[in-house]
């Protein structure tokens, strides 16, 4: 049987001050998430700014993630670099702080040669080899490189191949997806403003920025999913997809971490050469969170 991954998870920003990493400032916004029924944590995913990263910031967001983590929330790291042999170093190079699982994006500088067989070697060499178990992240809109579901289907009946987090927001590919996949194979999205729908499909989950803003309501909507409310979910999936558009498509980080900012959290500034929100932006944020009452 292999680890299953099920519920929210938190894809955590960066915290930045004067352009360096902040693990202090990083603590204090754990601290706070550790109250909500979140199943666990992203670390240095595509939120967390991973590209801007050294590997040593890295490991040190790691290392104070796992420190200050509740025993029962479940910690995924963003350890994919370009080539498979810098991936599957620094994975391992992660798994030191027992760390539950590897996120690991397809490489995608060389685009036009990630065909089938180079992603399909690329994940299987790592899988064999990897000291965590990995799972698959599939976000075209940044890499331009998307796995198709042939390939998905192949790793998934790898024993260390655990799941796919899918960012495509493409619920047609969800949905020829799950049937195809063991049961112990999880799938977790990436798109706030679909998870009931991926839920009543089948997926096992979400990995959302939208966590990071509004964490409360992204676990009161899994629990109404799970208890079978669904014209309260519903209704709520619907309250959260303005939020969930501004912090993704329209602001993207720096409007998520604006939000953070009002909200209590830490969010700051992003690291170059993102730019912070400007004062629209700030407007329209500030009246999407009152909206939503959370304010």
């Amino acid at each position: 049987m292999k680890h299953s991954f099920k519920g929210i998870f938190a894809a955590l920003t960066t915290p930045f001050i004067q352009g360096n990493i902040s693990p202090e400032k990083f603590k204090e916004n754990i601290q706070k998430y550790n109250a909500f029924d979140l199943s666990g944590y992203v670390v240095c995913g595509s939120s967390g700014e991973s590209v801007y990263l050294t590997d040593e910031e890295s490991e040190k967001l790691v290392q104070t993630a796992k420190e200050t983590a509740s025993s029962e929330k479940k910690i995924i790291v963003g350890t994919a670099r370009e080539s498979t042999k810098i991936t599957l170093e620094f994975t391992n190079r992660m798994a030191a702080f027992n760390i539950d699982a590897a996120l690991i994006r397809t490489p995608s500088y060389f685009k036009s040669k990630m065909d089938h067989e180079a992603l399909k070697k690329h994940y299987l060499t790592i899988a064999d080899n990897s000291k965590v178990p990995v799972i698959i992240y599939n976000i075209p809109q940044y890499t331009g490189v998307s796995v198709d579901h042939q390939l998905i289907v192949r790793l998934s009946s790898h024993p260390n191949i655990v799941g796919i987090k899918d960012s495509s927001g493409n619920l047609t590919f969800i949905s020829e997806l799950i049937p195809k996949v063991p049961p112990d194979f999880s799938i977790l999205l990436g798109a706030g403003s679909i998870i009931l729908s991926g839920l009543i499909m089948g997926v096992s989950g979400g990995i959302l920025r939208l966590a990071d803003v509004a964490p409360a309501k992204c676990a009161e909507l899994y629990k109404l999913f799970l208890e079978g409310k669904m014209d309260e979910a519903r209704r709520l999936q619907l309250e959260l997809v303005p939020l969930n558009k501004a912090i993704i498509q329209t602001f993207g980080i720096s409007g998520c971490k604006y939000a953070l900012d009002l909200l209590g959290y830490f969010g700051g500034l992003p690291r170059l050469p993102l730019l912070p929100l400007d004062e629209k932006g700030k407007e329209e944020i500030k009246n999407i969170l009152n909206n939503l009452s959370l304010l």
